[in-house]
């Protein structure tokens, strides 16, 4: 028994104990991933459409608050452009890569059938642009800056009845594209039971319409409550403001009018907040974009499918034009070999009378 203790304990001295540096189990997974998340970023893509004097560059502003640099729009532009701006923004340890897509000259044309299709248009090249990086061998989508929008802000004038015809076409050819929230613009220009028939009026028009607009997910029992009631402010009514105002302590953005002060970021004079719900809107868009690439695999399918018929059709063409073409040269040998034995038997008859004939002049002889 001593020597077997004795053996054990040579062994244990032989082994090489190494102590762990860290925590090691899968409750760490949770740090890891909102480590890896702050240190590579977040993207965020918004696409603002509206007419111009809406005061969508001063909302963006108020909503990051920043002052993002950006020239006044001409209303003379003959058509709807789409510039995109990136910007580099960081509040205390995360970083967010913010594009901000702005449709220049839109519902400044005469003619206005037309404005939605550069919009539309953009939507689907920054979708096929990931699709193609998606299908390539290689593909290296850490790096790749995705173009595609997250969210739609779509401003409505505040003066009128409800929209105009240029703001439910648009909105129609949107909603299975991307998210779109209708806001209502320069909300302080109207009194507060202005604004809660306009709001009617515009979800009326909507509904009959068919429009699905963006609706906060209610799923989640940690955030439904908040959701439902964001749900019954759509569509928002926004302030912005580039001004700051001294109110107590604090600078704040505000709008200073001759009676009084709004300021931008309280709750009840506007109902836009900063960007908490980027997450659901992201994980919505991921739907869509696999909606859309399961689209176009069923559509690659149907192509392969008929490009097999097709294939298959050519190939029995083929065979048929072969054993056409078989046929046609076996009769086409015998009609000569006919041919030739018609020439031999005629050769052969055109000398039968002639013999016939020597044989009879002979005979007269005689």
């Amino acid at each position: 028994m001593a020597t077997e203790d004795i053996d054990r304990a040579k062994v244990e001295a032989m082994l090489r104990t190494m102590k762990l540096s860290g925590h090691v189990g899968f409750d760490s997974l949770p740090s890891q991933l909102v480590n890896k998340s702050v240190q590579n970023g977040f993207l965020f893509n918004i696409l603002c459409i509206g007419e111009t004097g809406l005061g969508k560059s001063t909302l963006m502003d108020s909503l990051f608050n920043t002052s993002f640099e950006s020239t006044p729009s001409p209303h003379s532009l003959p058509s709807v452009k789409l510039k995109a701006h990136t910007y580099e923004l960081q509040e205390s340890n995360v970083r967010l890569k913010l594009t901000i897509v702005d449709t220049v000259g839109y519902g400044d044309q005469i003619n206005k059938e037309d404005s939605f299709k550069a919009v539309v248009d953009y939507i689907d090249a920054q979708f096929e642009a990931y699709l193609q990086e998606e299908l390539k061998i290689k593909r290296n989508l850490a790096t790749y800056h995705d173009n595609r929008i997250h969210i739609c802000l779509y401003f409505i004038c505040p003066t009128g009845h409800g929209l105009k015809s240029i703001d439910l076409v648009c909105m129609k050819k949107l909603d299975s594209k991307v998210n779109v929230i209708p806001i209502i613009a320069k909300a302080d220009t109207i009194s507060k039971t202005e604004l809660q028939k306009f709001k009617s009026k515009i979800i009326s028009e909507l509904q009959t319409n068919g429009i699905q607009i963006y609706q906060f997910p209610t799923d989640d029992e940690s955030v439904a409550d908040i959701n439902v009631t964001m749900n019954t402010h759509v569509p928002f009514a926004v302030v912005g403001s580039t001004d700051f105002i001294r109110i107590g302590n604090k600078m704040m953005r505000s709008r200073q009018y001759p009676w009084g002060t709004v300021q931008v970021s309280f709750q009840q004079t506007c109902e836009a907040k900063r960007s908490i719900h980027l997450q659901e809107l992201q994980q919505k868009e991921d739907e869509m974009r696999q909606m859309f690439v399961a689209r176009v695999k069923e559509k690659e399918a149907e192509l392969k499918e008929t490009e097999k018929e097709l294939h298959n059709k050519f190939d029995k063409l083929k065979k048929d034009h072969a054993e056409d073409k078989k046929k046609l040269e076996e009769n086409r040998k015998k009609l000569e070999d006919d041919i030739l034995e018609f020439n031999r038997r005629k050769a052969q008859f055109a000398q039968q009378p002639q013999h016939h004939t020597l044989t009879l002049g002979k005979s007269k002889k005689k």
